[in-house]
């Protein structure tokens, strides 16, 4: 119960209340807004993956580009899925696919575990060692909530195979999530991710992935010679060299 004191100046009666001292209300405040409970975040069951319905909920899909995996098998197109299954990728300038993959169904995929994710409530409520950085840089409180954030930001970027990719949209998406407690996601990393646990949906995907390879490769030995067998060689190391250098030695050009 709040005191009051009655001081009479002349004949005027003025009523005061005795309040708490503003540092105590701070001391009794700030910490509820500061601090997480401790709880962690309600994550409903999700769904099972559904390969005929191209629903991978939570997973990352691979599927092989025209023309490019014909020559370099193991680059491809990629999208992260949201929490019902459905598919999002960056699939053009100011574009993002929505349940429509681009470039055929996924051939792979790699599901990927929420409970790794920093989903603070509140500033106090960081898992991750980032912190401010984290918020700074824009965390969600939801899977959904950071894909949905990084589309937003994707809706305004032009697309480029060598500097700002479906890969480019998959690692901001992990870095808004601090997904295995980090934020140093890039095409680099979120490829060998990938490559390293990665499933095929099946041995039908296998085919599709690297027979049009096998063939190239095989018209061009056969018509060309081991010349091409070295120029296709060289194409390839080119080609993994420049997103090596371009992502840890010119991150200016890379979005």
């Amino acid at each position: 119960m709040a005191s009051y004191k009655v001081i009479s100046r002349g004949r005027v009666p003025i009523m005061m209340m005795d309040l708490k001292r503003s540092y105590d209300v701070e001391k009794m405040v700030l910490p509820s807004l500061m601090e997480d409970d401790g709880d962690d975040h309600d994550l409903w069951p999700l769904n099972e993956i559904d390969t005929r319905k191209s629903k991978f909920p939570c997973c990352i899909v691979w599927t092989p580009l025209p023309v490019v995996s014909w020559l370099t098998p193991f680059i491809g197109h990629i999208g992260l899925c949201r929490e019902d299954g459905v598919i999002l990728d960056f699939a053009g300038s100011n574009f993002i696919n929505v349940d429509d993959f681009a470039f055929g169904p996924p051939a792979r995929y790699l599901q990927l575990d929420r409970t790794k994710c920093c989903l603070p409530r509140n500033l106090g409520g960081h898992t991750c060692k980032y912190g401010f950085r984290h918020t700074e840089y824009g965390s969600s409180v939801t899977w959904d909530d950071a894909l949905s954030m990084t589309t937003r930001s994707f809706e305004h970027k032009t697309y480029n195979l060598f500097t700002c990719n479906c890969h480019s949209y998959v690692a901001h998406c992990l870095n808004r999530l601090c997904y295995g407690g980090s934020m140093e996601w890039n095409m680099v990393n979120v490829f060998i991710l990938l490559m390293l646990k990665g499933k095929w949906i099946s041995p039908s995907s296998v085919v599709r992935s690297f027979l049009p390879c096998a063939l190239v490769t095989s018209l061009g030995v056969a018509f060309v010679g081991w010349p091409f067998l070295i120029g296709l060689s060289s194409f390839s190391i080119l080609l993994f060299a420049w997103f090596i250098i371009a992502t840890y030695c010119f991150k200016n050009i890379i979005c």
